[in-house]
């Protein structure tokens, strides 16, 4: 499962820094999770220039993307969250359970937080927060509504904007990356069980504030 290679080379094809990675899936083996890079820039939406008019430039749409491949249990795509969180940098890694929002009085926050892990921004009718390629897209959906879904988070040092933080001297190499197999484990999965789990990956001092 090339999820580090994958987000390497699409931040080397972009030239932005990250704000932060996430992977969603239907809690449902084989079903293809959705990866998406959230990136932290800003690009004028036209290449239209208007005399004595300045047009505001957009935040850069995140990337959204299929990643067909199989799986058996959610531990499997734990394992390729956290390598790839671990070797880009993170301090840690969320992975939260979401149970099916397809019930009688859920409320539309959860709609919303579902169609927008996979990319999907319905309540966003100007304008594109994400880029998606997923041909699965509306299938996925309509599983995630009856099954409930899973996501993963985790915000990158290495091509991303959270480099400008405090060295962690423990186990950073240069400052952002880390080169070791990564030495956390997956905790056990229980899809009866909505929530989150943290993995602990470093250590972060401090915060600068501009």
């Amino acid at each position: 499962m090339r999820i580090l290679e994958t987000i390497q080379s699409q931040a080397d094809a972009m030239g932005l820094p990250l704000y932060a990675v996430t992977l969603s899936t239907v809690a449902k083996p084989d079903a293809p999770p959705v990866l998406i890079l959230h990136w932290h820039g800003f690009r004028r939406h036209t290449p239209v220039q208007v005399p004595g008019i300045e047009i505001p430039p957009r935040p850069v749409p995140g990337s959204a993307m299929q990643i067909d491949v199989r799986w058996r249990r959610i531990e499997t795509l734990d394992e390729a969250m956290l390598e790839a969180a671990w070797r880009l940098g993170a301090w840690d890694l969320e992975r939260s359970n979401h149970r099916p929002w397809w019930r009688l009085n859920a409320p539309v926050s959860e709609t919303m937080a579902c169609h927008r892990a996979f990319g999907s921004y319905p309540d966003e009718p100007e304008g594109r927060m994400a880029i998606v390629d997923a041909p699965d897209l509306d299938a996925l959906l309509d599983l995630a509504a009856t099954k409930g879904y899973v996501r993963w988070l985790f915000r990158p040092r290495a091509a991303g904007v959270w480099g400008s933080l405090d060295e962690d001297d423990i186990t950073l190499h240069d400052g952002r990356t880390r080169q070791d197999a990564c030495p956390v484990t997956p905790m056990p999965y229980d899809r009866h069980r909505s929530g989150r789990d943290v993995y602990r990956l470093g250590r972060g001092r401090r915060l600068l504030h501009g």
